[in-house]
């Protein structure tokens, strides 16, 4: 039996103690009553594993656009994350990316930035943050079951606590931070709102992650990373090395159908081996295991288009992979939700009125729009992509983003021009400005690289550990 007991009213409920759920409370709390967090699972007190985050055990970075979000919701967060150990990378300055279209360039120059950390330490910094507000506040082994209220204004949510029960808790707005095992879909058709759109788009890719002791020190260690190929006639495979705390690596394999990366630790080096470049695993042969290998299947592009709903209720909105969830090879989720976190801030600022809600989940929209270009718009170009094939007008911008690519190998202004949509800081319509247009016509303007591009300091710690890995020397 269902008990309305109401255990003080919750003027803000948020529905999940994700990353997204954290800063959607940072958004509000300022403007708010009070905030009171539902959690599924407990929740950890200091940089530990959270139950329910498949995606923790891969590789993670915040690209600036999130990390730009992140200090306006909670400021000095990035660096909070740095003192803890993250690491500040220029892009691409400390970056060894190898591209469908060749090895891009180190350039001295640095538009950009990514922070790369373990997803347990990003979450507990920004964990630790906003629930020193006393504001804020969790309720842990508690989960959201239905939302209250009807198709015009939701008024809370119904939960039911550790011990089984269910009761009522009324709140003036709801969050859904719930991430990519929503239930939100199902709750609104309960309601009576109908008519919900929604995409997949999902290339088969499986990851298999583990973390290393590195053999080097990581303090300003470029980022590594392979990048597939959908041009050639084999299954899709990519990598990546990513510097985070403690002197460690964390790598990520992944590979598509016909090329799925095991939980075999044999096979982890053997199929690093197998990319378009052995330069992951000549950085591994030196380094040590430090975890299992862990893999996950759930890597699709899954959409729900709540802003294109004929009727959005009050009092209710979706944030984060309750929204969009996006193939994690981009580096996206993080970011998309703090900046939806600051468009909440920002519409939180303006007050509420009639048809708020429904004006601020259009804006929540906005940074996934840009998102799901880009995550989609490379994902169709593999022939094993479900959901979604390429049409005419796809291959025609697919065909100049590869040169625009290519060029950005020998080009500044080209390179600059991706990283800052790549980045979330620009619109994918923003390459083709005039100036970019000329860029890619004109093409690169040094000769490609042959090869992976290390600094002399770093060439010289690798062969003081016995790696030896063939590329060529940054100037």
């Amino acid at each position: 039996m269902t008990d309305t007991r109401r255990p003080g009213r919750a003027r803000v409920v948020v529905i999940g103690s994700s990353i997204a759920g954290l800063l959607a409370a940072a958004a509000v709390k300022d403007r708010a009553e009070a905030v009171e967090i539902i959690e599924a699972q407990d929740v950890p007190a200091g940089p530990g594993p959270r139950a329910g985050v498949p995606q923790a055990a891969h590789i993670h970075f915040l690209q600036t656009g999130g990390a730009e979000a992140l200090d306006l919701l909670l400021p000095g967060c990035t660096d909070l994350l740095l003192a803890a150990g993250a690491h500040r990378v220029p892009v691409t300055t400390d970056m060894v990316v190898c591209s469908p279209e060749g090895w891009y360039r180190r350039w001295k120059r640095s538009t950009h930035h990514v922070i790369t950390a373990g997803r347990d330490l990003t979450d507990s910094v920004v964990r630790e943050r906003v629930l020193a507000d006393p504001r804020v506040g969790v309720r842990a082994r508690t989960r959201a079951v239905g939302l209250l209220g009807d198709r015009g204004r939701v008024t809370g949510v119904r939960v039911c606590g550790a011990d089984g029960t269910e009761y009522a808790l009324g709140a003036d707005l709801v969050v859904d931070a719930s991430g990519r095992g929503t239930r939100m879909p199902r709750w609104l058709a309960r309601l009576g709102v109908r008519g919900l759109e929604e995409a997949v788009v999902d290339s088969g890719l499986a990851y298999a992650s583990r973390v290393y002791r590195a053999p080097v020190p990581t303090r300003g260690w470029p980022v590594v990373a392979v990048q597939a190929d959908p041009r050639l006639d084999r299954p899709t495979t990519s990598g990546g090395i990513l510097p985070i705390e403690d002197e460690r690596w964390h790598v990520s394999l992944m590979g598509g159908p016909g090329a799925q990366p095991g939980r075999d630790a044999a096979a982890f080096l053997p199929f690093a081996r197998t990319l378009r470049h052995p330069v992951i695993a000549d950085l591994l042969a030196r380094a040590e295991p430090l975890t299992d290998v862990t893999v996950t299947h759930s890597t699709a592009n899954r959409r729900h288009y709540y802003e294109r709903l004929a009727s959005w209720p009050d009092g209710l909105l979706a944030l984060g992979d309750s929204v969009a969830c996006f193939n994690p090879v981009y580096a996206q989720g993080i970011t998309v939700a703090a900046q939806g976190a600051v468009a909440l801030r920002e519409a939180a600022a303006a007050g509420p009125g009639p048809g708020w809600t429904r004006r601020v989940q259009r804006a929540i929209a906005r940074p996934v729009d840009r998102a799901w270009a880009l995550s989609t718009g490379q994902d169709i170009r593999f022939p094993t992509t479900r959901g979604r094939r390429p049409n005419p007008a796809d291959r025609l911008l697919h065909r100049y983003v590869s040169r625009l690519s290519r060029t950005a190998t020998g080009s500044f202004r080209a390179a600059t021009a991706l990283t800052d949509v790549l980045a979330l800081q620009a619109p994918p319509v923003s390459l083709v400005r005039p100036s970019v247009l000329l860029a890619a016509l004109a093409g690169p303007l040094r000769t490609p690289l042959s090869g992976p591009q290390f600094t002399r300091a770093e060439r010289e710690l690798l062969e003081g550990v016995g790696i030896g890995v063939v590329g060529v020397r940054a100037r």
